[in-house]
């Protein structure tokens, strides 16, 4: 039976680069991916690009590029990744730039564009799922408009001899099942096999976290050499039964464990996981570890597509203002809280208008809140950080909020240190639902 080896090269944006040199130096594979979009990151992207039309592409694609693009074409791996964001064609010339400045050419490579709907929602009647308010509400604030496209031009773009593939706003499992669907010439309408496919790629579309990143917890769940995390490999035969694995050396684990984390990761109903190829049936998946590092999955299945592909709205949300400021020694905790106080008060006499607040002790009550304070109290910290924080309507306010923590130096308690603050316009999303029918990807070919 025929099988393939696709590597996953990353798991967001910002991820480790070495794990995905390593596995082009020593997974054997036939395709390496890399998944680099959140929910906000393509909103983002849109803001370059509305800043420079040759931007709007993951920040890291060149860097990433220059690291694993020889490897792959001296060994045959094809390339599939959203490092598109919210300009494909744009990140393709950079492809292309990068293989001629390594000598290679002859790569084709391939750009997938068409979810950028934001036309279609500012001039149609939808609706915000998330509060059930008309897009239009918006206004002026939205940015954004991107639907989730699935395999399918992915799957062209590979029948059409393209070495590098690289979209913008795709399902994450869409990456890896787009190259099996490819290879093992799977029905569009075989629901079985898209299930068990999209299953592969939902366990792979996270790298590190399968292999046991996010899995770590010291002294209840040992992980080896983090500081070597290899990502993980999934060898996918044509009946769609899977074998997640990594590099032999390599730091992390894959055990049932691991897998079965990532599995339940973001799915709210496993009897129906919706995508844009299938809505998934996880309910009777089998997990089994078979060898070191080596864990057997099947039993994914599916049913039909939905009739309609989820959107993410980019919109101005608002902005946020912050100051941070550390006291350590005896008496720590009251005088960051007296700085807190302090802070309270001068936003309160300067009128600085804010429609969120929060006053944290870094340590002490930041994230479980004010509630656990009486239990904090037992155990007197040696080191606390102040941290003010405020949601504003515009940037002249949420700047001044970190100017206030600022002069704490010289006007609040004693022995405050390490002063920071920062000021940002914040890129928040919803989501829509628009009709696939709608929507029509399109093919874009560069050739080094």
């Amino acid at each position: 039976m025929k099988r393939i080896r696709i590597g996953a090269g990353a798991g967001y944006s910002g991820d480790r680069i070495e794990p995905a040199v390593e596995l082009a130096e020593k997974g054997n594979l036939d395709y390496l991916i890399f998944e680099c979009l959140a929910e906000r990151t393509i909103a983002i992207g849109q803001q370059a690009r509305r800043a420079d039309p040759q931007k709007g592409y993951d920040p890291l694609l060149a860097e990433r590029m220059h690291a694993v693009l020889k490897l792959c074409a001296d060994k045959g791996i094809r390339i599939v990744t959203n490092m598109g964001a919210a300009n494909p064609l744009a990140g393709a010339a950079k492809i292309k730039e990068i293989a001629a400045s390594l000598g290679l050419h002859g790569l084709k490579i391939a750009a997938i564009t068409g979810d950028d709907v934001l036309d279609v929602l500012q001039n149609g009647d939808y609706r915000i799922e998330d509060n059930g308010q008309p897009v239009k509400s918006l206004g002026d604030k939205l940015i954004s408009a991107n639907a989730y496209l699935g395999a399918q031009p992915i799957v062209d773009a590979l029948q059409a001899g393209a070495d590098i593939v690289i979209t913008g706003r795709v399902a994450d499992p869409a990456l890896v099942l787009g190259p099996l669907i490819h290879e093992f010439g799977w029905a569009l309408d075989n629901w079985k096999l898209l299930g068990q496919g999209t299953l592969v790629g939902h366990l792979l579309e996270c790298a590190g976290q399968i292999t046991g990143g996010y899995f770590a917890d010291p002294g209840v769940k040992d992980v080896k050499d983090l500081a070597r995390l290899g990502f993980p490999i999934g060898e996918v035969a044509e009946d769609g039964s899977a074998v997640i694995t990594k590099v032999e050396g390599s730091g992390g684990q894959v055990s049932a464990a691991t897998c079965k984390e990532q599995l339940l990761y973001e799915i709210h109903d496993p009897h129906a996981y919706l995508t844009p190829d299938v809505i998934a049936d996880f309910s009777q998946v089998h997990i089994t570890e078979i060898g070191p590092d080596r864990v057997a999955v099947s039993g994914g299945s599916g049913r039909a597509h939905p009739d309609t592909l989820k959107t993410t709205l980019g919109y101005v949300d608002s902005y946020i203002g912050e100051g941070q400021i550390s006291y350590a020694g005896p008496g720590a905790r009251a005088r960051g809280q007296l700085a807190l106080d302090i802070v309270k008060e001068r936003l309160a006499i300067m009128g600085v208008q804010a429609d969120e607040m929060r006053y944290d002790l870094i340590g002490v009550n930041a994230i479980h809140g004010p509630h656990i304070a009486a239990t904090a109290a037992a155990t007197e910290p040696y080191e606390v950080r102040a941290r003010v924080a405020g949601r504003t309507n515009n940037m002249r306010e949420a700047v001044r909020i970190g100017n206030e923590v600022e002069t704490l130096y010289t006007c609040g308690p004693a022995g405050g240190g390490g002063a920071t603050k920062s000021a940002k316009e914040i890129v928040a999303v919803l989501s829509a639902l628009v009709p696939r029918d709608l929507i029509t990807p399109t093919i874009h070919f560069e050739e080094s």
